[in-house]
């Protein structure tokens, strides 16, 4: 019971690609701009207020990381060093309010109202809802949750159009050294070209190999369809291409119990070119890179902290 907040900040290149989706609107006499440039240092700043209700109710406003699926942006909290493509599709912040009850040791419900996916300023009149109810108890924890809201911009050719996704995941700690998880996503968004929608699904396990030294696997397949009929083509919600895929294998040594060190193999695959090789057309600037590649391999090292 009592006041409570969070402040988190963030600098470098990856906060301008969190903030991509962060809508622009102009200035006028009572206000400034906005935009991703505005925003982009803030991860997470937000306050609330623990009330001494039954087994207990609290309510926070402000900025905060999305609910939606199991990954989290610190590297030190998942287990592999990438992400999934269901984490880079689906959105990163939501800017709102929410309420969360505790209904009993294990369970808990959390609704919330926000401005919609990716906008601390809304690009458009309507506002979105999301319900999650959560379990966890001994070794295992499971998270299902609606979000629902109107995300297309103001204006835009699909019309006002509300956007239902579902989002589960379940993580399982078989034993001391061996963890799994199984993540399924899917949404359906009925517009006026069409209904546009998708289906994602991940699965991952993570092996204790020493008292140090971890191994950890993951696959995902994210599907997407983009509707059209004789008033034109839906914007893609997601991708370039119908589908995307990767699997991936990492290795994490971790001398101390706040330093990790990693080396990473992933595979992309897509149905369509959405990745770069050989020689790539364009220069970045006043001409974007043009992508050549349906596939890529990547091999990764890094080390990361935490205090």
């Amino acid at each position: 019971e009592g006041l409570i907040g969070r402040l988190a900040l963030q600098v470098g290149h990856t906060p301008s690609t969190y903030y991509l989706s962060e809508p622009v609107a102009p200035g006028a006499s009572a206000t400034s701009a906005t935009g991703p440039e505005v925003w982009k240092y803030l991860q997470q700043a937000n306050v609330g207020y623990r009330f001494g209700v039954g087994r207990g109710l609290t309510v926070t406003a402000g900025l905060f990381l999305s609910p939606i699926g199991p990954e989290s942006m610190a590297v030190r909290d998942n287990w592999n060093w990438s992400r999934s493509n269901l984490f880079f599709g689906l959105p990163f912040y939501h800017t709102g309010v929410r309420a969360s009850y505790s209904l009993s040791d294990p369970w808990v419900v959390t609704l919330g109202g926000y401005n919609g996916w990716n906008s601390v300023v809304d690009n458009n009149h309507e506002k979105s809802a999301s319900a999650e109810i959560t379990y966890k108890r001994d070794h295992i924890a499971v998270s299902l949750l609606y979000f629902g809201g109107i995300e297309r911009p103001q204006g835009a050719r699909e019309g006002r159009a509300w956007r239902h996704l579902l989002d589960s995941h379940v993580t399982w700690h078989a034993s001391p050294r061996l963890s799994l998880l199984a993540h399924a996503n899917g949404g359906l968004e009925p517009n006026e070209l069409g209904v546009s929608g998708w289906a994602a699904g991940a699965i991952g396990g993570r092996l204790k190999l020493l008292e140090q030294l971890f191994f950890a696997v993951r696959g995902d397949v994210f599907y997407e369809h983009v509707p059209e009929n004789g008033a034109g083509r839906a914007t893609p919600i997601f991708w370039p291409a119908p589908w995307v895929s990767s699997g991936t294998a990492t290795v994490d040594l971790r001398p101390h119990e706040r330093v990790s060190f990693r080396l990473e193999y992933r595979h992309d695959h897509a149905g369509g070119d959405m990745y770069f090789g050989g020689h790539v057309e364009g220069d970045g600037g006043a001409t974007p890179f043009v992508m050549n590649r349906d596939s890529q391999d990547t091999l990764t090292g890094g080390a990361t902290t935490w205090f």
